[in-house]
């Protein structure tokens, strides 16, 4: 009774609903909601609002911490101004919701379609669309794991990119917060208990507040339970520690983080502390769940959800998660939410890593599952143990939306990756979601080298693509069939991180180089027996790699060479005929190139 006197309070009936819905009231309200309304009456929506908040001066602003205060007053400013009628109406009708800042959004449960037609009637709300129940986790895992170890104790993925020689230097990420959004993640793991922001190993007290988020609150009907209760979940609902529901979460964590210090030296960047939100209910998702861990990183709160602090924000995000299109993510609406919560976490100086997808088997254009097809998303794909591409790494280019770009943006080790599990334990998973771990370790490793660079996100991620190692396809995917550089296979290539760290500590603040560019020519293309180059420079050591098509690494040449014009040869008579790539290095500065030996 009380909710149909506050809609005559407005002056509306539901009789003048109907008789005003060629008026364009229902043409706000997604097709998918209204037939969800017709079979079951009741519809889990996002109501969307028109106003968006303006961050463009965020750029203007120096460093992670001046970023994130003023991205975060912006958005709260714009939410609290918008919303403010249509939570009036929901608080009147006694209709429960949730208020998002970090996209203009509210989220209703079971919300039925008189309480939609009023709110739609608002002019500041834009659009009415489903929030749907998706799954979101592909993880391959075959029989039979290989023993492979690059650097005793070290896994095979973090020698891969390098990452042993970083630590050399004394860069192992500390002071470094990295973030994971995922299933939940069993914090009192040896791997990465020490590490976990909200644990003092020194007199093993922990406080929870500020360093973990539940967003579960309800059980997936796609859990597939008989009757969903919380109990049925592992670690319940709401749960004030971090606690994980299924591996995924605590995997992904320890190729961040992880290191027993007995000799399960699994994690990229062990000197980072992490934070963690639960964004999955045994592996499934919805929009407004990944909203809302979303939201918790950029201003993580205490455990009852309140007095928000963006300058606790981690420097990277890792999501090894997609909202599958075949589920429910076919709406743009809801992918554009998506992507502007991407939007605002990188305006306020956060690297979002986002694994891009295990649907390689289908071929090209197969990276086209939000939040990995975004611009904004920093997309990574998945290498074998060989360095090449793996048959389940999604590819490019990008046909969702019709935008054509590359994807993935790099990749990194995916495969017989060995990281910590539940109940104290370890086990080899398969999937890019072992890869996007790799390279947000990548950050915070790349940022212990040079703290002063946190809150830059365009130079973070231009640094390690333009140090990854080269890579290149077979398949014809709209790429010269994987030729081109960077391609639809890898890339920009697979991530090295001593070469970012050392590209890092040259660059100036606004990423400028010191020195000059490389100046390095072939002079003659194609070639015979032997590939002449001229190089003018500084005086150093030159590296130059050949590649073949396939991104094996078939030769590598060093020379020391002197200021001035320098002319060197490099002998290919032994290589049949064919087209070759060439990556030269001196310091930290880079060219690349390809040629074609003929004889």
């Amino acid at each position: 009774m009380r909710a149909f006197l506050f809609i005559l309070a407005f002056g509306l009936s539901l009789f003048s609903v109907q008789a005003q819905s060629t008026s364009g009231i229902y043409s706000k309200i997604a097709p998918n909601v209204l037939k969800k309304l017709s079979d079951s009456k009741r519809c889990d929506v996002l109501v969307v609002f028109a106003q968006k908040a303006d961050l463009s001066l965020a750029a203007r602003l120096r460093g992670k911490e001046q970023k994130g205060q003023y991205v975060y007053r912006r958005l709260v400013e714009t939410a609290e101004s918008s919303q403010r009628r249509a939570q009036y109406l929901l608080r009147q009708c006694n209709v429960p919701f949730q208020s998002f800042f970090i996209v203009n959004a509210l989220s209703i449960q079971q919300a039925i379609e008189e309480i939609l037609l009023e709110l739609a009637k608002l002019p500041e709300v834009a659009y009415i669309t489903f929030d749907p129940v998706v799954r979101t986790l592909d993880v391959l895992a075959p029989e039979t794991p290989p023993a492979i170890h690059s650097r005793a104790g070290v896994e095979w993925g973090v020698a891969a990119i390098r990452a042993p020689e970083v630590w050399d230097l004394g860069y192992r990420g500390q002071g470094i917060t990295v973030g994971g959004a995922d299933t939940g993640y069993e914090w009192w793991h040896p791997a990465i208990r020490n590490q976990y922001r909200g644990y003092n190993p020194f007199t093993e007290q922990v406080d929870h507040n500020y360093h973990w988020h539940d967003a579960i609150h309800e059980i997936s009907p796609l859990s597939g339970d008989s009757i969903p209760l919380p109990t049925n979940n592992p670690c319940g609902l709401n749960v004030p520690y971090p606690c994980d529901d299924h591996n995924h979460g605590t995997h992904t964590m320890g190729t961040m983080v992880g290191d027993d210090g007995q000799g399960n030296q699994i994690g990229v960047a062990p000197a980072a502390k992490w934070i963690a939100c639960r964004n999955m209910e045994r592996g499934n998702g919805k929009p407004s769940t990944y909203l809302e861990c979303f939201e918790w990183f950029l201003a993580p709160t205490d455990l009852d959800g309140k007095n928000p602090r963006p300058d606790l924000a981690p420097h990277v995000i890792n999501n090894s998660w997609y909202c599958s299109v075949e589920e429910g993510c076919t709406d743009l609406v809801v992918n554009d939410l998506l992507r502007q919560a991407i939007v605002a976490l990188r305006a306020a100086g956060i690297v979002v890593v986002v694994s891009n997808g295990n649907s390689g088997h289908r071929g090209c254009a197969s990276a086209n599952y939000p939040p990995a097809y975004f611009e904004e998303s920093f997309s990574v794909g998945a290498t074998a143990s060989n360095d090449s591409i793996t048959g389940f790494s999604s590819r490019g280019p990008v046909t969702i939306d019709s935008s054509g770009r590359i994807k993935p943006n790099v990749v990194a080790p995916g495969a017989a990756v060995r990281s910590c599990i539940r109940n104290n334990g370890y086990a080899h998973f398969w999937g890019t979601s072992m890869a996007g771990p790799h390279v947000a370790g990548l950050v915070a490793l790349l940022l212990s080298a040079r703290p002063d660079l946190a809150g830059e996100v365009d130079l973070i991620e231009d640094i390690i693509e333009r140090t990854a190692v080269p890579k290149f396809g077979w398949q014809d995917c709209s790429d010269s069939s994987g030729l081109a550089y960077p391609n639809n296979t890898y890339g920009y290539g697979r991530v090295d991180a001593l070469a970012a760290v050392r590209e890092a500590l040259t660059l100036s603040y606004t990423g400028e180089r010191p020195t000059p560019e490389l100046d390095i020519a072939l002079m003659c293309n194609p070639i015979t027996n032997a590939a002449r180059f001229r190089v003018r420079s500084s005086s150093g050591q030159l590296a130059v790699n050949i590649y073949s098509t396939e991104g094996r690494l078939i030769y590598s040449f060093e020379q020391m060479i002197s200021t001035g014009e320098v002319s060197f040869e490099i002998p290919l008579s032994h290589l049949p005929n064919g087209l070759y790539f060439w990556r030269a290095q001196l310091g930290s500065n880079i060219s690349i190139g390809k040629f074609v030996l003929q004889r």
